[in-house]
């Protein structure tokens, strides 16, 4: 199946009328999936860590690579393309969503978390409460796509925690271009990181937020400019723990100690179905990645 097409019929959105109901009995067990959706490879950073820290859990993971990357577009545009993915997502039976995207958490969680029937964890509240806890001298970096940083949320969020902390931002675009091309230690990348990261060192941030998943894969890089006195934070090892903590609370939680069968995972994107697959398959810990496009737009 890798590779293949696959569009959903228009008709399938008869099933989840108003974005509610498809699978929520299914959903709400124990054995279903948890889905997972990035504007492309970034969220993968976010995968790696929920097969790290939750083993028996299955996952459906969707990449929206036809149309990355989303820090330019509007909270409109972001909005609709996400609650598609969503959609899609149910149709899957899972039992909560990641969203493995800043941008999105930032911009559209809100409003569509509220149209469904299970629980949504984004990625920018467990960063930003980490990073609080981490500085020191109360000078924190965020390094985000243009639309996380406009949006101001991190800012906000770090100030609720701790009021006194001064937050200093940086769009870096580039570098969700250099880590979808793979050029995680790569020269052009190096010099980019450099000059991007100049300001937030004369801040002297000592705590800096990677604020987009697809920063942690270029992390080697942006700590050794940064230097070993600054604080790498990194949202989606954060992400998988609060999401440990919400699947515990809501007694969705699969037992490790009595599952029967082996967690499952299912990859699919809006396009390039195996350029993700070479690249998923250096980041993630299991082995015959299949991946599959599939076409969402259906899902209005």
């Amino acid at each position: 199946m890798s590779g293949s097409l696959v569009t959903v019929p228009a008709d399938s959105k008869k099933e989840i009328p108003d974005g509610r109901g498809t699978g929520k009995e299914s959903s709400m067990k124990q054995d279903a999936p948890i889905g997972v959706f990035d504007s492309g490879v970034g969220g993968l950073t976010v995968v790696k860590e929920i097969m790290n820290a939750l083993p028996a859990e299955s996952i459906v993971y969707y990449g929206d690579t036809a149309r990355v990357p989303y820090g330019n577009k509007s909270a409109e545009t972001i909005t609709a393309y996400s609650r598609q993915i969503a959609k899609f997502l149910m149709t899957q039976d899972v039992k909560a969503i990641v969203v493995a995207c800043n941008t999105i958490s930032a911009l559209a969680l809100e409003t569509i978390k509220a149209e469904f029937e299970v629980p949504f964890i984004g990625v920018v509240k467990p960063g930003a409460k980490m990073a609080a806890k981490a500085t020191q001298n109360k000078r924190i970096g965020i390094i985000a796509t243009e639309g996380t940083i406009s949006s101001g949320i991190y800012e906000k969020f770090l100030k609720a925690t701790s009021p006194e902390v001064e937050v200093f931002g940086k769009a870096c675009p580039l570098f969700v271009h250099l880590a979808e091309e793979g050029w995680l230690n790569d020269a052009v990348t190096r010099q980019v990181a450099e000059r991007y990261l100049a300001g937030l060192k004369e801040k002297q941030v000592d705590t800096l937020v990677l604020g987009c998943t697809h920063y942690p894969l270029l992390r080697g890089v942006i700590g050794e400019v940064m230097g070993e006195g600054v604080t790498l934070v990194n949202p989606a090892y954060e992400t998988a723990r609060e999401l440990i903590y919400v699947l515990e609370e809501a007694h969705l939680l699969r037992n490790q100690e009595t599952v029967q069968t082996p967690p499952a995972h299912k990859f699919y994107v809006s396009d390039g179905a195996e350029k993700f697959r070479q690249f998923a398959n250096t980041i993630l810990p299991c082995d015959h990645l299949e991946v599959e496009d599939v076409a969402v737009k259906c899902f209005e």
